[in-house]
């Protein structure tokens, strides 16, 4: 496809995934990484609850992330466990096309498809049979 520059927006749950992710890909492309919490505001500064109150929380900033990549005028861009919703919104304001490499989902691993392969997890989490 004549892709010279890749980005990878990266929930910061997974930035080891992602760096690991970028290494590889650094063997054939120019790589630009951008976690989630990059420009975002404090928390406590809008009033918005935190988890751990006694520390400074930042909030997500899906929109920053893809106006950051669209800055270095990469060809695609690669979504690495964001958050529902999160994902969304890089996408629509991402410049470059854009594809996951990992779905956010801690329950399964980051592997949502496993339980269509586990009878343990379709009882458990589908409440299937």
């Amino acid at each position: 496809m004549g892709y010279a520059r890749l980005g990878i927006a990266t929930c910061i749950g997974l930035v080891d995934e992602a760096q690991q992710i970028a290494q590889y890909l650094k063997r054939y492309f120019e790589v630009y990484v951008i976690v989630c919490k990059n420009g975002g505001l404090l928390k406590n500064t809008l009033g918005l609850e935190q988890i751990e109150a006694d520390k400074d929380e930042f909030m997500c900033n899906p929109i920053g992330q893809a106006l950051f990549l669209n800055q270095k005028e990469t060809d695609l861009n690669i979504i690495c466990g964001l958050c529902v919703g999160h994902d969304m919104l890089f996408t629509k304001y991402s410049a470059a096309p854009v594809t996951t490499i990992i779905v956010k989902d801690r329950v399964l691993a980051h592997n949502p498809a496993a339980v269509l392969y586990s009878s343990y997890h379709r009882k458990r989490v589908l409440d299937l049979k």
